[in-house]
């Protein structure tokens, strides 16, 4: 830590209040010596350097935007009524992970993980001294564990499909999971590189397409990291969290969508709650055959257009004349939204790579996306899960005949066009 530069306290006491004088970043002049470099892929974290998106220095920051993701609003509103400190630093005490992951060799490698800061994880630990220099240093990824209820394990118990073991089913019928939350940490010149394009066009993009929310993607290229305002991923672990990376244990994993109306509130119009909860009743059952389970869940409502588009579009498909078919599913979207899918996979996999996941054996989902997403990332599948035809609600036979038709995977027959036409969903009334 010889070469850290040392931070001057008296810039982050308590008892100063924040200054109410506005720092544009069209400002000249903005690198402070309490500025940190950031060595993206480096093999420790001292060489790596700590992210610090925190508001309580402003010279010390080395990225751009604030912790919490999408809660920064609700918390700009807190501090406005006068109800939330604005220079609160987080006593971190008892707060570390309960399991120790990583570093593994993904973390050393730029090109494997672009989305997320792996150092995130107990960051008081890797950077100790740098908090004793006075550093507000916020963890970006949070470990727990938990124990799960769910009605459809419930389901799996009493039909015979998944059995109480004492230790991933318990006498009461709860499973336990180790809880792994993420929030997004961007490395811009890493993302640019994945997806083929230049740094400063990424930039541009992100400026205009923000409405102009991040000045510092055009005034300072010197700040490669953004935390941007979504949300973030949460990862259900079955079994041992440390045999992830182990390629010879069975690993069973679903990288699940975030689908509101199905996941949370049980809507039959899709698949989405189904297939969530058929993976997690299959990685519980590897976890209790020696193997291990892994539930990715990614905040990407809509296929990443969003819980209005959505509901607008279930409305059109209903409505449209013919009624919903599965001939015209991906259609009535892309008259809404423009496109008939906006998610972009290929960032997917580097929560995979954040637990060192080098082979999935069994991989639940019919994404040929995901699948190639994650196969090209470098991990390994074995086997392609889809859904059982007997979990699939009536009303979402339209989905699901769709994606077959479209290509999605399956070792189903695939309806011709005409018989897709027949595939009929119900109308808005009913």
């Amino acid at each position: 830590m010889g070469k850290a530069k040392r931070l001057n306290l008296d810039v982050v006491k308590k008892s100063k209040p924040r200054s109410s004088h506005m720092i544009l970043a069209s400002h000249s002049n903005l690198k402070y010596r309490e500025t940190l470099p950031i060595q993206w892929g480096a093999k420790t974290p001292q060489a790596r350097g700590p992210v610090v998106a925190s508001l309580t220095d402003a010279k010390a920051r080395n990225a751009i935007g604030a912790h919490s993701g999408s809660y920064t609003v609700y918390r700009a509103l807190s501090i406005a009524s006068g109800k939330f400190p604005s220079l609160h630093r987080p006593d971190l005490k008892n707060t570390q992970s309960p399991v120790k992951l990583g570093p593994f060799p993904q973390w050393f490698d730029p090109t494997k993980i672009v989305t997320l800061d792996p150092w995130g994880l107990d960051p008081a630990i890797h950077f100790k001294a740098l908090y004793a220099q006075g550093y507000d240093i916020r963890p970006s990824i949070a470990v727990t564990q938990a124990h799960l209820q769910i009605p459809e394990i419930e389901q799996a118990i009493d039909a015979g499909r998944l059995k109480v073991d004492g230790k991933i089913v318990r006498s009461n019928r709860d499973v336990r999971v180790t809880k792994v939350a993420i929030e997004p940490v961007w490395y811009l010149p890493g993302m640019a590189a994945r997806l083929k394009v230049d740094e400063g066009e990424l930039r541009k993009i992100l400026f205009q397409e923000t409405g102009g929310m991040y000045p510092d993607f055009i005034t300072r290229p010197d700040l490669k990291v953004w935390l941007p305002p979504i949300g973030s991923t949460t990862v259900y672990i079955f079994g041992n969290p440390l045999e992830l990376c182990d390629k010879s244990v069975p690993l069973t994993a679903r990288v699940h969508d975030e689908c509101n109306g199905s996941d949370v509130f049980g809507s039959d119009i899709c698949t989405c709650r189904p297939y969530l909860m058929y993976g997690i009743e299959d990685a519980a059952r590897q976890a209790q055959n020696g193997g291990v389970g892994l539930i990715a869940y990614y905040r990407k409502e809509g296929r990443a257009l969003g819980e209005v588009t959505k509901f607008l579009v279930y409305n059109a498909r209903k409505r449209q004349e013919g009624g919903d078919t599965a001939e015209t599913y991906f259609h009535r979207t892309e008259c809404v939204a423009g496109t008939e899918d906006a998610r972009f996979q290929e960032f997917m996999p580097d929560t995979l790579h954040f637990f060192g996941i080098q082979k999935i054996h069994n991989l639940h989902s019919m994404s040929n996306m995901k699948y190639d997403a994650i196969v090209n990332s470098g991990i390994a599948v074995e086997n392609r899960i889809s859904i059982p035809e007997e979990l699939i609600p009536k009303d979402a036979m339209v989905e699901i005949e769709a994606k077959k038709a479209a290509g999605y995977f399956t070792r189903k027959p695939v309806k011709p066009r005409e018989e897709l036409k027949k595939v009929r969903g119900r109308r808005i009334d009913e």
